[in-house]
């Protein structure tokens, strides 16, 4: 019998469980609010300056290549709809109890470093409005994400998803001010020349190498999977979906974005959507960056969920601790993992230098992409498609491979 087969074996049959509460609906905003995070109130510029006037196909060549990812992940989920998800595929695929425990244990630390960074960042944002010394505003952010993990599932995802959906309506305000001032001025000076300054493939690619990681967090939701109402089917849909909705939003901001600024003025800008907004109404940016600090603290919650959800996982299966498989009678949450979960972040945030440390995550990630494609591909190798269950062509898990293969080369040499 295989994990697939049954719930984790570690814990006594009185002892509470996670509770299935989280819909279709709630799981597609937790997916969407996750993808998006803070990186299009910042990622524009960046794409951009490889990308130029081409950064709208930046995303979309991006999206195309995470799809693959997200096909496997959406069909493994399916599979096997549990906490600490990429683990369990691992060890599915290979039965190498090791191996399973590194991969659950980089998906942890992935998790409580980008959270980390986040809580950096909506601190360094706050301090623009309230006057406090930035650790004592850590403190504050994270103990409060902390006690908002541990709450419930159903209440958490619900804060974030009202949180995604303020983000979203900023995204739709910016699209509706962008497009209007682009029917009213056309382009801005310069940028009819732009657009028939085509920066080479190269330039595409390496703007779609950036975009990528702004769809990095749809394999955040397989680990709320054994909170979710009929995973088998759910998981897979709003995988899709969510890549589905924030593609969407990704090519229609950034088509805007490049109507409306030059190429300089967004390589030039920290806050190009904020800087977007103000060009377009000539009023203060205020409200935008108000969003953005929903986007960033919205990015960190979710990374406490997730991270505490593989803790429980790994500890349900001897990984880790039994102990952090233990859950809450009233709130039906693993709250000695989201205490422990919330302690590191705390010390990540204050102790160290995380911008280094980010971008060996976004690395580590793509390894772990890596790995998971392949463990499909060995699974479908050795095993018979389960009757009832999403099962895609073996050639999506292989082009996986070698779009990540491709992206981790790209990696290296720049």
């Amino acid at each position: 019998m295989t994990l697939s087969d049954q719930e984790p074996t570690l814990q006594s049959p009185d002892q509470p469980v996670l509770r299935r509460s989280v819909g279709m609906l709630l799981l597609t905003l937790y997916g969407v609010g996750t993808i998006l995070g803070a990186g299009i109130y910042v990622l524009v510029g960046e794409v951009a300056g490889r990308a130029g006037i081409y950064a709208p196909v930046s995303f979309v060549l991006a999206a195309f290549l995470a799809l693959f990812s997200a096909f496997s992940y959406a069909e493994l989920a399916a599979r096997f709809p549990f906490s600490a998800g990429e683990a369990v595929y691992v060890e599915e695929a290979f039965h190498k109890t090791t191996l399973s425990a590194l991969i659950g244990y980089l998906v942890l630390l992935t998790g409580m470093v980008s959270s980390a960074t986040l809580v950096h960042g909506f601190a360094g944002y706050l301090s623009v409005f309230i006057v406090a010394p930035l650790w004592v505003m850590m403190v504050g952010t994270v103990i409060c994400m902390g006690l908002v993990a541990a709450w419930g599932v159903k209440e958490s995802l619900t804060l974030a998803a009202i949180m995604t959906t303020v983000e979203v309506l900023g995204l739709l305000m910016v699209i509706w001010v962008g497009g209007a001032s682009f029917l009213e001025n056309g382009l801005p000076a310069g940028g009819s020349a732009a657009l028939g300054q085509f920066p080479g493939w190269a330039g595409i690619i390496g703007g779609a190498f950036i975009a990528f990681y702004a769809y990095v967090g749809f394999e955040d939701m397989v680990n709320v999977a054994e909170e979710v109402k009929d995973p088998a089917k759910t998981l897979p849909r709003a995988i899709l979906l969510a890549l589905a909705v924030t593609t969407l939003f990704y090519l229609v901001v950034s088509l805007v974005a490049v109507l409306v600024l030059t190429p300089d003025e967004l390589i030039g800008s920290k806050a190009p959507l904020a800087l977007l907004y103000q060009k377009a109404t000539g009023n203060s940016p205020v409200v935008i960056t108000l969003i953005g600090l929903f986007a960033v603290i919205n990015g960190a919650l979710i990374q406490v969920i997730m991270a505490s959800r593989v803790l429980y996982g790994m500890g349900s299966r001897g990984w880790a601790p039994g102990i952090f498989s233990r859950v809450g009678k009233r709130t039906g949450t693993p709250l000695l993992a989201t205490a422990l979960v919330t302690l590191i972040i705390l010390l990540l945030a204050l102790w160290f230098p995380l911008v280094t440390l980010a971008g060996v995550t976004s690395f580590l990630t793509l390894l772990l992409f890596l790995l998971i494609n392949v463990s499909l591909i060995w699974i479908k190798r050795t095993r018979l498609p389960v009757e009832g269950l999403v099962s895609y062509p073996v050639v999506i898990p292989w082009l996986g491979v070698f779009t990540i293969a491709i992206f981790l080369l790209f990696a290296v040499i720049v």
